[in-house]
């Protein structure tokens, strides 16, 4: 996509840039005279957050959390999409490689601006959908865990593709707050902006109250996985408690069967008239004995 201007006012410009190749990112440097180097971190799609000055040059390198559904959750850019933000006087210049909500939304929201809006004023906005897009995450993966923790206690599932969706979850939620938590240091840096205080204040709330949805998330993740594995074994012991006790009604029967079914003369009643009766009579009441025991055990 060629290098766009999307908003300029006597205050400022927004210049953004999608996906953007060789030229364009040479461009940027003989244009503005932005440092290769900083170039460079906004191609590296699993690159950190964070906040670099190179001369006039103010550098803000940040991840949006994304809807793409990923088979593999190993690094965060299976989660997450880069953003970076440079800032130069009353210029600033977006660079990303998909396209991303946070900068989509600004875009509107300053259309329906009646004020002019200032390059930092840009930023901060930005930088605030940033944290919303991690805010609707944590929703939407807090409404998966209720669903799978409804299905299994409720609905009493117990099949084996629960664990797995369990385990997904959890590696979503901790790279997702992986991300916020390397974060903290690029959002602490919005002080330096020509910002009133109370603006700089409501981003860093916003991020720590998404770290902390995340970092409560991760623990009832962790529980529920527990309590999962642990209702699993519990069944488990249920269906070997039934093997038990029908072993402990057969065995003994099985045994007397055994011993009459060998070829020996001296049997007891073996000759006897009614003495396959009484065999099974005595089995009988093996079985009943038996039961008696196990109720009174409580078994």
């Amino acid at each position: 996509m060629p290098i766009e201007t999307i908003y300029r006012d006597s205050q400022c410009e927004w210049v953004d840039v999608e996906a953007p190749s060789a030229e364009d990112l040479k461009f940027l440097h003989e244009r503005y005279e932005i440092n290769n180097l900083l170039l460079e971190d906004t191609q590296d799609p699993n690159h950190l957050p964070k906040y670099e000055e190179d001369g006039d040059v103010k550098f803000f390198l940040l991840r949006e959390s994304t809807e793409l559904e990923r088979k593999n959750l190993n690094t965060i850019s299976d989660i997450s999409t880069k953003i970076g933000i440079f800032l130069l006087g009353r210029t600033i210049i977006t660079v990303h490689r998909l396209k991303t909500k946070s900068l989509s939304e600004t875009r509107k929201q300053l259309s329906a601006l009646t004020a002019e809006a200032t390059s930092d004023q840009i930023a901060l906005k930005i930088a605030l959908l940033i944290m919303k897009s991690f805010d609707d995450e944590s929703v939407s993966l807090f409404e998966t865990m209720d669903n799978i923790e409804s299905e299994i206690f409720l609905k009493n599932t117990n099949h084996t593709n629960q664990i797995k969706r369990l385990y997904k979850l959890k590696r979503k939620s901790g790279l997702n707050s992986r991300v916020l938590t390397i974060s903290a240091d690029a959002i602490d840096k919005f002080k330096l902006l020509d910002l009133q205080d109370s603006e700089t204040y409501d981003l860093k709330d916003k991020h720590k109250d998404v770290v902390a949805d995340f970092e409560h998330l991760n623990i009832q993740i962790t529980n529920l996985i527990s309590m999962f594995l642990a209702l699993s074994d519990q069944k488990a012991n249920q269906v070997m408690k039934v093997l038990a006790i029908y072993s402990v009604y057969f065995l003994p029967i099985t045994f007397i069967a055994g011993v009459y079914g060998m070829n020996f003369d001296n049997m007891p009643e073996l000759h006897t008239k009614h003495g396959y009766f009484f065999t099974l009579g005595l089995m009988a009441l093996v079985v009943i004995c038996t039961f008696i025991y196990a109720r009174r055990k409580q078994w």
